[in-house]
């Protein structure tokens, strides 16, 4: 395939690879209207290069790790091919520990897992107010539970190149505005690209 051209044809024909979407208020697109965040930019970018996909969006506003571990099986009820876990912002916010945050994600992994559904784990960084040694401890849990699992695709930070630039983000600077959805969709789509890849074209959906 040339440089530049649309995958076309990427998925075989048939009903929409159900691609979940695990997170807090970054992936249900607090402040945006319908359609403007992120989980929607991302169903968009994937059907315009020819993937036949359908987000399901399970962001919660406020929602920490323990609260993605708790509705796990809820969001699993229409049985996703693929998923992408997008938490930890809230237990930054909350001062939470890494270790609380590292045993809720572990725990959503492994339930994942054992339904055979690839991952694309999202990882957060903490906010530096909460001092550099906490923010290396809250970074490591990321990138240790993506090394301890090759199987999965790790993202390492959600908001890169949207993060602390006021033209991309709400008047909190913490929520991207459209603008800024669009940005986290576009920086994260090969990594989900990649994710797609993953899914067996030959098993039974």
């Amino acid at each position: 395939m040339l440089a530049g051209t649309k995958l076309v044809e990427a998925q075989p024909s048939g009903r929409p690879i159900r691609l979940l979407m695990l997170g807090d208020s970054i992936t249900a697109g607090y402040g945006l209207a319908r359609g403007e965040g992120p989980p929607a930019r991302i169903e968009a970018l994937l059907r315009d290069r020819g993937r036949n996909v359908t987000l399901q969006d399970a962001g919660v506003s406020g929602d920490t790790t323990a609260g993605g571990r708790a509705r796990l099986e809820w969001a699993l009820a229409d049985r996703p091919d693929a998923a992408i876990v997008a938490l930890g912002g809230n237990d930054a916010l909350r001062g939470l520990t890494p270790a609380q945050m590292r045993a809720n994600l572990t725990a959503i992994l492994d339930g994942l897992a054992a339904r055979n559904i690839p991952v694309l784990l999202a990882g957060m960084m903490a906010p530096p107010n909460l001092g550099a040694e906490y923010g290396r401890e809250f970074a490591a849990v990321f990138s240790d539970l993506a090394a301890a699992r090759p199987q999965l695709v790790f993202y390492p930070f959600l908001l890169e190149g949207v993060a602390g630039d006021p033209a991309l983000n709400q008047a909190d600077r913490i929520h991207p505005n459209p603008r800024g959805a669009q940005i986290l969709a576009e920086r994260m789509l090969p990594a989900i690209e990649t994710l797609l890849d993953r899914v067996s074209a030959s098993a039974p959906r």
